[in-house]
């Protein structure tokens, strides 16, 4: 077994809850601003965040709500997001974060699997969360801001003085994720898991009190939650929050609030690095320009970085790590380099057919350990075993290169996952749709390289005897039942769908010219 070690120094994880670990500047920083709603220019310090959370969170407890209850959280990026989620994991429940392009079919479905109680949302996604919420048999819904259903600051009550008591090993979050293959699986992240990997983060991503940073990648995604906003916190840093993308936005803010870390995903780094308006913006606050949740081209990374005249950064790593397992240190950029390890992580290269570990250099999937390595899968003990082996290893299904140096190359994807825009697609998903249009008799879904979106959604079809279905009806059909994200880009009709003899679809000669 040859195993690749983090050259980082161990870190000694703190004892403590996410939520106890995000306020531990609190009282020290009081006046300073922990959050900027962008849009608005609203304010709320550090000492009024820590407030809102103890209080909120009081108000939980005596409603009974502690360790056992699950309530989900489906909202854009707005202080009160950070609010709500650390409030409940003071009162020692368990969030689980709904992405809001989803449709009510896909919440109700990760609303029941988590059993979840209350949906906490915004008036923008009221209605869907009433439709989910009555397929999933929940009753309440409490609101951020104003709308038709009570809001959810209206709970707070005596503050908790305290964090009610938990265990490190207690599942604090449940994103959903696809994992290497199949349906949405909730991943059991404790707050061992979450507090590791900020300090993990530490020695690679050093930051300070006078960094301001740009959140716009969603906090119910784990990358916006971990790095955005969970690190930032501890580190003392002011974020500043779009509830969405909008380039003239985000450069107005960037200049305005002298922003100096631009946490993003490939296709927002492509615009910076191409289009025109760029050049109407005094960007000079920058230091440093991190893309992560999908795989970003040197090219365009080296043409952002000198843009801007910062430094550039990737990152690698997956729900299940809580996110972080690589990342690039300061001054180690290497263009196409995912990074080196984080401190505490150890990694194998394997050959997926023989189960032996490849030589430096040479591709494999890689494996990780580490205190970041999610707990399993909810109510999915198979899943876990098939991602998690005996001896601790998760199963990325990521295909890299580890060179001499550690730098780390992600080369292919062993898994069937389509990654658009930093989000997952699993083709299953959309094939088991696709399959049940009367017109369609086979399909196979694959994911083909784009350079704004890093891949889009490409369907195979074969058409059923007699149809003569097009493809815009098809993409209609799917685009009724699925995210935005999710939706077919293109259609082909073919003959027959190339199979292996147990039936497994062969991608790969789908991929081919």
């Amino acid at each position: 077994m040859s195993i690749i070690r983090s050259d980082r120094p161990p870190i000694q994880t703190p004892n403590v809850s996410i939520t106890e670990h995000v306020l531990r500047h609190a009282e020290r920083l009081a006046d300073k601003a922990a959050f900027i709603e962008g849009p608005t220019g609203r304010v709320l310090t550090y000492g009024d965040f820590a407030s809102q959370v103890r209080a909120l969170a009081g108000g939980l407890a005596a409603r009974g709500v502690g360790p056992g209850t699950t309530w989900a959280l489906m909202a854009p990026n707005v202080p009160e997001y950070a609010v709500v989620f650390h409030a409940l994991g003071y009162a020692g429940a368990t969030i689980t974060t709904l992405n809001p392009t989803y449709a009510a079919p896909e919440i109700a479905f990760q609303l029941k699997d988590s059993r979840a109680t209350v949906i906490v949302t915004v008036a923008l996604f009221e209605d869907t969360a009433k439709a989910a919420a009555k397929e999933a048999g929940i009753d309440e819904i409490f609101l951020i801001g104003p709308g038709d259903s009570p809001p959810v600051l209206a709970l707070a009550g005596e503050p908790l003085t305290a964090q009610v008591s938990v265990s490190p090993h207690d599942v604090v979050v449940l994103p959903y994720s696809s994992g290497t293959t199949g349906f949405p699986k909730g991943v059991m992240l404790t707050h061992l898991n979450l507090v590791a990997n900020i300090e993990q983060l530490a020695s690679h991503m050093q930051m300070d009190e006078h960094e301001v940073c740009f959140a716009v990648l969603p906090f119910f995604h784990i990358y916006g939650m971990q790095v955005l906003m969970n690190y930032t916190l501890t580190r003392g840093c002011t974020i500043v929050t779009a509830p969405r993308f909008d380039m003239v936005q985000m450069l107005e803010l960037t200049q305005k609030h002298r922003i100096t870390r631009l946490f993003l995903v490939p296709p927002i780094v492509l615009a910076l690095a191409k289009h025109p308006i760029v050049d109407h913006y005094d960007l000079s606050s920058v230091v440093q320009i991190f893309s992560g949740a999908a795989p970003l081209g040197g090219e365009i990374a080296e043409a952002a970085a000198n843009r801007l005249d910062c430094s550039m950064a990737q990152g690698y790593g997956m729900t299940e790590l809580s996110p972080v397992s690589h990342a690039i240190a300061k001054e180690d950029y290497k263009a196409g380099s995912v990074g080196t390890l984080v401190a505490d992580t150890e990694a194998r290269v394997v050959d997926p057919a023989t189960g032996k570990d490849v030589a430096r250099g040479q591709p494999g999937e890689i494996w990780i350990r580490g205190p970041q390595v999610m707990k399993g899968y909810l109510n999915n003990l198979e899943a876990t075993s098939a991602t998690i082996d005996a001896d601790g290893w998760l199963h990325t299904g990521d295909i890299a290169e580890v060179h001499e140096d550690g730098h780390t190359y992600i080369v292919d994807r062993l898994k069937e996952l389509i990654k658009v825009k930093g989000f997952q697609v699993p083709p299953a998903e959309l094939e088991a749709l696709l399959i049940t249009h009367p017109d369609v008799g086979d399909v196979a879904v694959i994911g083909v390289p784009d350079e704004a979106a890093g891949e889009k959604v490409k369907a195979f079809i074969v058409r059923a005897a007699g149809s003569n279905v097009s493809a815009e009806t098809l993409q209609a059909f799917v685009a009724e039942h699925v995210s935005t994200y999710e939706r077919v880009s293109l259609v082909a009709f073919i003959d027959a769908i190339p199979k292996s003899a147990s039936g497994k679809i062969l991608r790969r000669e789908l991929r081919s010219p």
